[in-house]
């Protein structure tokens, strides 16, 4: 195959066969295609977009590129949960145990922060002793005998998502549903779970701009995943707002271990109790998750999962040495808090990553006082700022009030799920 006329086939519009997809891949990863022209490619599908036959080729080869997780030896249905990134969300700490708490099998390979948006490994290793490097051997066995691991990617599986993403990432091609949806999935099939549910977010703290937008993606993936053969279903997300109250690693393993002993924010509760209900449901099993919430089941399998990683929470999390207020400029009722800002503040105090080489400080971010929908007085709290220095809680602090939208008029907080997609269609307003 040429692969100059299979770059000009996509950029007048035509159809790749899966043969000629499964040649650019490993053309590309073996060096007889060079960075420039697969930039060309990966532009020309950004412009004219692929079929749902391209996109699912795309995907299986990328699978194909690299390692496939064996999980035969876990009895039952096994479960992936993935969300599309937010700030503040830390539904995996606790949708995930809830499912575990019920007898469904998890076995999730997460990743760790990008950009504005949290990381869920970043999120545990804020617990002393933690480590989420698990052989396959280990992590198989934790997840019979705990239900639940969550552990890093080999990086032996899907090596050509990598590749990939970093060209579009330098090339201006990563805003693409079909490259976004086999960036996704791809690595979700490798993982080797039988069903996955998905979380796909909207909004300002989001990649995906509106609800709109995030359907289609939600759409693509799971017909992905089905035409993979593995069920699948996509819960539509808001994330204008940091969802619940605290933004940064060990601040949102607290948080999550509050939530699991049924003290947390109403509106972070019901979107882990939705998940863990969608996860209960693709996995046959008959628990009520708000059963596992209220008995302690959730809490409890969430600690096993820790101390068999070898975390030990009776050490204490990281706790930041300058904890300061974001005092409100004006009184109001809050309407609504800019979650981009959020999250690139708590970025900026260490809880995120500029680059990937970056060392996260567990400790910092922030902790939300005045939620959507609460009524504030000029110089009560809207957040308190967790920083190792005053100068960076200084850097950060006009930006947080700013990021803070206050009305005179009282506000109601708005749903948080908009929608759920499955292999039928979509069915809105949760």
């Amino acid at each position: 195959m040429n692969p100059l006329q299979l770059i000009g086939h996509k950029r007048d519009g035509g159809e790749h066969s899966a043969a000629e997809i499964d040649f650019l891949l490993s053309a590309y990863l073996s060096g007889q295609i060079a960075d420039y022209q697969m930039a060309a490619w990966l532009m020309a599908v950004c412009i004219r977009g692929m079929t749902r036959a391209e996109t699912l080729a795309l995907t299986q080869a990328m699978v194909r590129s690299g390692e496939v997780l064996d999980l035969s030896g876990i009895e039952g249905v096994k479960v992936d949960k993935h969300s599309t990134g937010g700030v503040g969300d830390k539904v995996t700490l606790i949708a995930a145990p809830l499912a575990a708490a019920c007898g469904v099998k998890v076995p999730k390979l997460s990743g760790r922060a990008l950009a504005h948006t949290g990381g869920t490994l970043d999120k545990l290793e804020s617990v002393p002793g933690l480590t989420v490097d698990l052989a396959p051997d280990r992590f198989i066995k934790q997840v019979r005998e705990v239900g639940i691991a969550i552990a890093a990617q080999s990086p032996h599986m899907v090596p050509a998502d990598k590749a990939l993403y970093a060209l579009r990432d330098v090339t201006a091609t990563v805003p693409s549903v079909p490259l976004i949806a086999s960036s996704v999935m791809s690595k979700k099939i490798a993982a080797g779970a039988d069903a996955i549910v998905l979380d796909v977010k909207f909004g300002r703290g989001a990649f995906m701009p509106d609800p709109a937008a995030a359907e289609l993606l939600a759409s693509e993936m799971v017909l992905l995943g089905e035409g993979a053969g593995r069920r699948t279903v996509a819960l539509v997300t808001a994330m204008d707002n940091p969802l619940g109250r605290s933004v940064g690693n060990a601040l949102e393993v607290s948080e999550a271990l509050a939530a699991l002993a049924g003290e947390a924010d109403e509106e972070l509760l019901q979107v882990s109790l939705h998940v863990a209900r969608e996860m209960c449901a693709l996995a046959g099993v008959s628990g009520d998750p708000e059963h596992a919430l209220r008995s302690g089941a959730g809490r409890e399998t969430f600690e096993r999962m820790l101390a068999a990683q070898g975390g030990h929470l009776e050490r204490g999390l990281p706790v930041a040495s300058v904890q300061r207020p974001v005092p409100a400029p004006t009184t109001g009722f809050v309407e609504s808090i800019d979650a981009l800002a959020v999250g690139l503040a708590s970025m900026d105090l260490g809880a995120g990553r500029v680059r990937k080489e970056d060392k996260v400080d567990h400790a910092a971010g922030l902790v939300i006082q005045a939620l959507v929908g609460v009524h504030v007085r000029a110089g009560e709290p809207l957040a308190v700022v967790h920083a190792r220095s005053e100068q960076l809680v200084l850097e950060v602090m006009p930006r947080l009030q700013q990021a803070w939208r206050l009305s005179e008029r009282e506000v109601a907080r708005p749903p948080h799920v908009l929608a759920r997609v499955d292999k039928d269609g979509t069915t809105k307003a949760l």
